[in-house]
């Protein structure tokens, strides 16, 4: 039997349980929520990263999709909403092959009935403006995670990828975090300043996660996790997701991205545009200077790392389908984890260790979170703190 073959059975006992796919997003983007325009069922090629022919022959098992929306959005709350309604219509319209989940049981039972447990997360606390009970009301339409920012800063929390704002968590950021604590939601730190991932860990009562991040000591990006954030992992009982985005894996593609990116915005578009006349644009700067190539070896080197630092209990897979505009050799879209599974069983892990890897530690965070939630629930009420009344 090969490696790959030995990976495929295991995933047929310990499926993915993927920590962050924009399917919900491309389907805005590409058509307004058409989802006869998308029909998933049916292979979807170039057009998307996601479909289920391709899910089940990834292995996949559960998945978070991403409810994310754009900070600039004029009402990110009601985009939010839109995104939520569109994982709900893919549910009713996918029943054979799609379970709603919003539990570390529902999760379970989704995998013994050979469906892929949906969840949702949102990505960006911009999508709570800035009130405890909007996310309060995420919560209860299914939002079991909350990344604190994306690209940008919140008033109160900073981002990696902007200018330090707050210095990490204000007053109120970590009200947000207590508070999603108490609900049971779990703390996402993909995109936040390490100064952020910091003062949440020293925050929070229950396990965070990483959605869909690396390590910062093999790539180094601002987006991936340092060394000593990771070394917290086991104290705090969280989940690091590693990610497949080239630009935050692989060295040479960070710096390329950085011209890259400079590229779109000398002609007008945003550097996160995927539409086809910026991929248009993308291509003819990719045909000037050709674009590094990350591989599945190259993910396998960041897990690697990881595990050496946080220990297998404190990783997962997060791989950011349909929300980056390229992709690994070998990961170039859902039906590639079993690719990765092989190469790790050829570096030596263990079927035990890939069972952890793939399911059994994103279900135990969730239901860690679960119980930290009861806990908090029989000794305090929802909190009204605002962010006027906590950070002046």
């Amino acid at each position: 039997m090969t490696a790959l073959d030995e990976a495929r059975e295991l995933l047929r006992e310990f499926p993915v349980a993927d920590g962050h796919n924009d399917l919900p997003w491309a389907l805005r983007e590409q058509v307004r929520y058409d989802l006869d325009a998308r029909d998933i069922a049916t292979p979807q090629g170039t057009r998307l990263h996601t479909d289920l022919p391709r899910l089940r022959a990834g292995g996949v098992g559960a998945q978070y999709w991403s409810v994310y929306v754009r900070s600039d959005l004029p009402d990110a709350v009601s985009a939010t909403l839109e995104q939520i309604d569109c994982v709900r219509q893919l549910l009713a319209r996918y029943p054979d092959d799609l379970a709603p989940a919003r539990t570390a049981a529902d999760m379970e039972a989704a995998r013994a009935q050979g469906r892929i447990a949906s969840l949702m997360g949102a990505e960006g606390g911009h999508s709570i403006a800035d009130s405890l009970a909007t996310l309060r009301a995420l919560y209860a339409l299914g939002v079991r995670y909350l990344t604190l920012t994306h690209n940008h800063n919140v008033a109160w929390a900073d981002s990696a990828t902007d200018e330090p704002g707050v210095g990490g968590l204000s007053a109120f950021g970590r009200a947000v975090v207590r508070e999603m604590n108490r609900e049971g939601m779990l703390v996402d730190l993909s995109h936040v300043a390490a100064t952020t991932m910091r003062d949440a860990l020293d925050t929070t009562s229950a396990p965070v996660i990483f959605s869909h991040s690396s390590a910062r000591a093999v790539c180094d990006h601002p987006r991936n996790i340092p060394d000593d954030v990771l070394e917290r992992l086991p104290a705090n009982g969280g989940v690091a997701m590693v990610t497949f985005v080239p630009k935050f894996v692989l060295q040479a593609a960070v710096d390329w991205t950085a011209e890259a990116d400079a590229n779109m915005r000398a002609h007008g578009f945003h550097h996160l545009d995927t539409t086809a006349e910026a991929m248009r644009v993308h291509r003819a700067f990719e045909e000037r200077h050709p674009r590094p190539v990350a591989t599945v070896a190259t993910v396998a080197d960041h897990l690697d790392h990881m595990r050496e630092v946080a220990g297998i209990d404190h990783l997962g897979i997060g791989g950011d389908y349909d929300g980056t505009a390229f992709t690994p050799e070998g990961l170039n879209d859902v039906s590639g984890y079993p690719n990765l599974l092989a190469e790790l069983l050829d570096r030596g892990w263990s079927k035990a260790d890939l069972a952890k890897l793939t399911w059994r530690n994103a279900v135990r965070v969730l239901g860690a979170a679960e119980d930290v939630a009861r806990g908090l629930q029989a000794t305090r009420g929802p909190s009204n703190a605002t962010i006027e009344s906590l950070d002046g």
